[in-house]
């Protein structure tokens, strides 16, 4: 009993070293129309104590840079600094050029193509049985935000991935089909976008390992969702030695683990940082490539420097 409990806080020990300077950049905290466990506040406290170096707040319903900056300007002392995005959904106006450039001139990080408003999404949901915990009690069900018109990206979408160029945004996939996601990531490559993340290819977004590898070639960063994944998490759907394959088939090099928790009823964020990197050491991963997905990767997608 004393050599488990020994080894239990050895493993506990490892792991609150490799959080130090970490990066979470997709974290659902509030406030939400949706309901959230935590706020915005109360999670850079959290993990200033657990010693993360910064985070990524994302609602699907508007843009959190002026919560993020208000963070940052008035608890200068939390280690953690709080930045945010914007997602491309009806309440921001869906392909919207003035949002992302507000965004960016706000010292936002990240710009997610459609959620919850991609046709992808959707479609998705007829099969899911899934919906916005908000959609039926206070807003009107989302509408599709096209990408594509006649075969072609919108131009809308092209003066978006423009100012993602020139602003060093990071272009983030969202919910969109994989098929969407090497057209336009593509097309991005070709005006300058130099961030890319491919979000959850395990879940909503249809993809094979094989357009892992293609996009990942691309440059971009393969994004997994610890809350698919982690033990105790409501949204748990895939297993450990999943996570072994999807990590595996593009390298910790080009992988990145955040939580995509903050909802009510499941773990905490920090629980489900936790729990994905004690599930990466029980599956072998050394405490460098560890380091990568959590910290080093992330940090380098949202322009942090050092």
């Amino acid at each position: 009993m004393i050599d488990i409990i020994k080894t239990e806080r050895e493993e506990d020990a490892r792991i609150s070293d490799i959080l130090q300077g970490a990066v979470d950049p997709h974290v659902h905290s509030g406030p939400s129309i949706a309901p959230r466990a935590i706020d915005h506040l109360a999670l850079a406290k959290v993990y200033s104590e657990a010693g993360l170096r910064a985070v990524v707040t994302k609602d699907h319903d508007y843009s959190g840079v002026m919560c993020a900056q208000m963070i940052r300007d008035h608890y200068p002392d939390l280690t953690t600094k709080v930045y945010s995005g914007i997602v491309l959904n009806n309440v921001v106006g869906g392909l919207n050029a003035y949002g992302v450039e507000h965004t960016a001139a706000m010292d936002g990080r990240i710009v997610w193509l459609p959620t919850l408003a991609a046709e992808n999404h959707l479609e998705w949901e007829k099969s899911a049985g899934w919906s916005h915990p908000a959609a039926t009690a206070k807003i009107r069900p989302a509408t599709a935000v096209p990408l594509f018109e006649d075969g072609k990206m919108r131009p809308e979408l092209l003066d978006i991935l423009d100012v993602v160029a020139a602003t060093g945004l990071a272009l983030a996939s969202g919910h969109i089909h994989v098929s969407e996601t090497k057209q336009v990531f593509a097309e991005a490559r070709k005006r300058g976008v130099e961030r890319l993340i491919f979000t959850h290819p395990e879940d909503i977004v249809g993809a094979s390992f094989d357009d892992m590898k293609e996009i990942a070639a691309m440059g971009a960063y393969a994004e997994h969702s610890l809350a698919f994944f982690a033990e105790g998490s409501k949204f748990r759907n895939r297993t450990e030695e999943e996570l072994r394959a999807f990590i595996d088939c593009v390298g910790p090099e080009r992988t990145i683990l955040a939580s995509d928790l903050g909802q009510v009823g499941t773990l905490t964020p920090l629980q489900g940082m936790r729990r994905g990197i004690a599930t990466c050491f029980a599956l072998g991963y050394s405490d460098a490539d560890v380091r990568a997905m959590v910290a080093t990767n992330p940090a380098t997608v949202i322009g942090l420097e050092g």
